[in-house]
């Protein structure tokens, strides 16, 4: 019977939006609907809230949190949440509905995939952990029902329900673990302990069920498992698939390693070694077709294929898959972890029979009629449903994905004729290009050898030829418009001279160096002559008085500026010009500015008292002190007896002192 005929929810609208059409999947926390936005006519997925639990606070604030810490993300490999809300007593979460099916139903059909498969689900799958992670989130509940295939090949990891931020005291204090055995980290069962690398431990599982076609801890019981988990390092996948790489063995250690010290930090670090695994691959290795393996016994039966939501099934005995709340014991030291009765898991319900019992009299008799056209029917379906999950298999590891044939340099012709040959589509772009001649492939975009999606679109840039911008015309523009016009034209503003000249006003652009009107490369660089105006002849006003000089300047037309400091001066007597910036002779533009120096007059300095020396003496010391000397001889001697000026006088450097002997 169609369950979705049982659900009273089906055919209702919620909270005056939310058209609810159909059941598809069952969780532990809530119910999935199919549904329609009314307002934005949109179909998605209405995740309501078990009545039962919606009466607990507790488990309404894990539900509303789901919605507050997904929204968040925003990431293209993370389910979106688009909504919460409450109606009456439903409480619900309006989120992205893919169509696709689940990474179980893969591993279910396939077993194991190749290593290129294995590690391009593994990918999307650590992006959108990394995102969570760096958002301070964790999901711990990572395992393959989580894992969701569109039917365009998308990957999206679903089901944050179970998400906490890392801020609040993640150290699980009612000695509860909420989570899958087959994926939960060792000291999330031993300690409570949650973090970034628990939902990396889970991960490493994940590679190593994907690689191998099974988990890398089995047991009859959960119990079992739990124990193996606590006891037991994961063995290395090659064990399971001869000819896997060594790299794939470590990656996988690395990530599920019993000690998290010695795991990945967290999803962005693991990623970033998946990286490193993948380039250290040969395309033998990546291509590697493991052996056909049975899948797991325990492995849960109750994805649906094209929703990628679990349906409407209440599980199996012995399931360990279930999402589940596990009592944590509180052991001694000394104390055998086999002792794992005291992990208490939820009853498992009853097995669900085979078919219907068989009845006694005429009414079991018209059932056993009834009873070959029903298996011939649940094989049919099943069949189908195999055929619909092994396409999306294949389109996953093998038919999804081609390579971008090298084009480059070809003609644009050429360069989508062996695209076109290769199953992918053509957009053809131009652009410009200094090396690359007209009418052939610049680039294409993914770039050559990339590992695309069949049908993929690839778009072709073709040259132009050499791209060439005119020189803008400038003259008689102000410096800063040219350079701007110049930069406007996708050139390169170049050193800038002046020039004197009566045709240009001062300030304005005469020329540009390529000419106006050249055709130019982008990013050329054109150089810029700046007028200074008509030339002016500073005229020669050093010795003069400032009034004089002042007036001398202003009537050539240039600007006086006097300078701050007087100077002593040979050739210009005290008060007088000592200096001028520019001098005379040069030429200056109208306006331009010339700096006056006003004199001190001479310097002077001590003469030195030479009477009482020799002749010779005096005109050594004179001499030194940068005086001249001129004798004068009264009587017959070599003795000074007098000079002029007197010793201890001051004089110019060079003035001539007399001096007298006898």
């Amino acid at each position: 019977m169609d369950t979705t005929l049982q659900d009273p929810l089906v055919g209702q609208t919620l909270d005056g939006r939310y058209r609810v059409e159909a059941r598809i999947a069952v969780g532990g926390m809530a119910t999935v609907y199919r549904a329609v936005d009314t307002r934005l006519d949109r179909v998605l997925a209405l995740k309501v809230m078990h009545p039962g639990l919606a009466a607990d606070a507790g488990f309404v604030d894990r539900f509303i949190r789901e919605a507050k810490a997904v929204a968040r993300l925003a990431h293209p490999n993370v389910v979106g949440v688009y909504d919460q809300g409450t109606d009456g007593t439903f409480v619900y979460l309006a989120m992205e509905y893919i169509a696709g099916c689940t990474l179980r139903d893969v591993l279910r059909e396939r077993g194991a995939l190749q290593p290129r498969a294995a590690l391009d689900i593994l990918e999307p799958v650590l992006a959108a952990l990394g995102a969570a992670h760096r958002a301070g989130l964790i999901h711990r509940d990572v395992k393959p029902e989580n894992v969701l295939i569109g039917d365009d090949g998308r990957v999206k990891v679903v089901d944050f329900g179970l998400v906490r931020a890392v801020d609040t005291n993640t150290s699980v204090t009612t000695g509860s673990v909420l989570g899958t055995v087959s994926y939960l980290a060792p000291e999330q069962i031993e300690h409570g302990t949650i973090d970034q690398r628990t939902d990396v431990y889970a991960c490493g599982v994940l590679l190593y069920e994907m690689l191998t076609g099974g988990k890398p801890h089995t047991g009859g019981t959960p119990m079992q498992v739990i124990f193996h988990v606590l006891n037991e390092d994961i063995v290395a996948p090659s064990e399971a698939v001869p000819g896997l790489a060594p790299v794939l063995d470590a990656l996988v250690g690395r990530a599920a390693a019993r000690d998290p010290q010695l795991r990945p930090a967290d999803a962005v670090e693991l990623l970033a070694q998946l990286h490193t695994t993948r380039q250290a691959l040969s395309q033998e290795q990546l291509d590697l077709v493991p052996p056909r393996a049975v899948p797991d016994a325990q492995e849960p039966q109750d994805a649906v294929p094209g929703t990628g939501w679990l349906k409407d099934s209440q599980g199996a005995p012995g399931d360990e898959e279930q999402t589940s709340v596990i009592s944590r014991p509180v052991l001694p030291a000394e104390e055998e972890l086999n002792r794992t009765s005291v992990l208490q898991l939820p009853p498992p319900l009853p097995p669900v029979p085979a078919g219907p019992p068989g009845p006694s009299g005429p009414a079991g008799h018209r059932t056993a009629r009834r009873g070959p056209r029903r298996g011939v029917l649940a094989v049919i379906v099943a069949a189908l449903l195999i055929l619909g999950v092994g396409a999306g298999v294949w389109y996953i590891s093998d038919g999804q994905f081609t390579k971008v044939p090298a084009v480059l340099a070809l003609s644009q012709a050429d360069a989508q004729q062996k695209l076109d040959h290769a199953g992918l589509h053509t957009k053809v772009t131009t652009g410009f290009s200094l090396t690359v001649p007209r009418g052939q492939v610049i680039s294409t975009d993914p770039g050559p050898g990339r590992r695309v999606r069949s049908n993929a679109e690839v778009t072709l840039t073709v040259s132009k030829g050499p791209q060439e911008v005119h020189v803008p015309d400038v003259t008689g523009k102000t410096l800063a418009v040219a350079q701007e016009q110049i930069k406007g034209a996708a050139l390169t503003p170049g050193t800038v001279t002046q020039e004197f000249t009566e045709d240009v006003p001062k300030g304005a652009v005469i020329s540009t160096d390529p000419p106006a009107g050249t055709k130019r490369s982008p990013d050329a660089v054109v150089s810029i002559v700046v007028s200074k105006g008509a030339p002016v002849d500073v005229p020669d006003v050093v010795g003069d008085s400032v009034a004089d000089a002042q007036q001398a300047l202003q009537d050539a037309g240039l600007t006086v500026v006097l300078a701050p400091d007087k100077v002593f001066s040979d050739v210009a007597d005290k008060d007088k010009v000592a200096l001028q910036t520019p001098g005379k002779g040069t030429q200056a533009g109208a306006g331009d500015t010339v700096t006056i120096t006003i004199s001190k007059g001479q310097q002077l300095f001590d003469v030195p008292d030479v009477k009482g020396r020799s002749a010779g003496d005096a005109k050594q010391i004179l001499k030194s002190a940068g005086f001249d000397i001129r004798l004068m001889h009264a009587f017959f001697g070599d003795t000074v007896f007098s000079q002029s000026p007197e010793g201890g006088q001051q004089a110019p450097r060079g003035a001539t002192i007399t001096v007298w002997v006898r």
